[in-house]
């Protein structure tokens, strides 16, 4: 099929245009966050990626963190999460864990700590199930560390979480008295 890097550098781009600059290939994203796959295809072929519907497929399949979807058909794709565009994934409002867990870099720990957790460009601050995955998160962004969220405190003082199709957490802020550093 294709290799590592390679897997990983179309992985990058398809984040980029699915979650972030669609008109960089010129191709629209539905209301849903949905691409049309031949539109798709044609338009990283356009910025040099050699890309099959198989190996569309297999980025799809291998990516650890579940991060595109295709529809039923597999005739559209989207990102999971994580749009700085406005995408509306029809998402309900769900009871979260107790404690959910947030992963970042070393160098940004003062500010969470005195500010919280805001969405920033993002549609929604994102949050981990386990301890692991926060810290792997962070860990992308330089010495990784870890954050515990009082996630049923929130939600009983009327935050609305939500859960992504790959099981990321969604809220839109978390307040600084909800957090406590765990890790790092």
């Amino acid at each position: 099929m294709i290799g590592r890097k390679e897997a990983t550098r179309i992985s990058k781009f398809l984040s980029l245009v699915l979650r972030h600059q669609p008109q960089l290939i010129n191709i629209s994203l539905d209301e849903k966050g949905w691409a049309m796959v031949p539109e798709l295809m044609e338009g990283m072929k356009a910025k040099g990626f050699e890309i099959t519907f198989d190996i569309l497929q297999h980025i799809v399949e291998i990516n650890d963190k579940k991060r595109f979807a295709f529809n039923e058909h597999k005739t559209k794709i989207r990102a999971s999460q994580g749009h700085s565009i406005n995408v509306d994934f029809g998402y309900q409002a769900k009871e979260p864990p107790a404690l959910l867990y947030h992963g970042s870099a070393e160098q940004n720990k003062e500010t969470i700590l005195r500010e919280g957790l805001s969405k920033r460009t993002r549609q929604h601050v994102h949050l981990s199930a386990t301890i692991d995955t926060a810290l792997r998160v962070g860990h992308r962004h330089g010495k990784p560390v870890a954050f515990e969220i009082a996630a049923g405190k929130m939600h009983r003082a009327g935050y609305l979480f939500f859960i992504s199709e790959n099981g990321v957490w969604l809220t839109d802020a978390v307040p600084a008295q909800y957090l406590n550093q765990i890790q790092g």
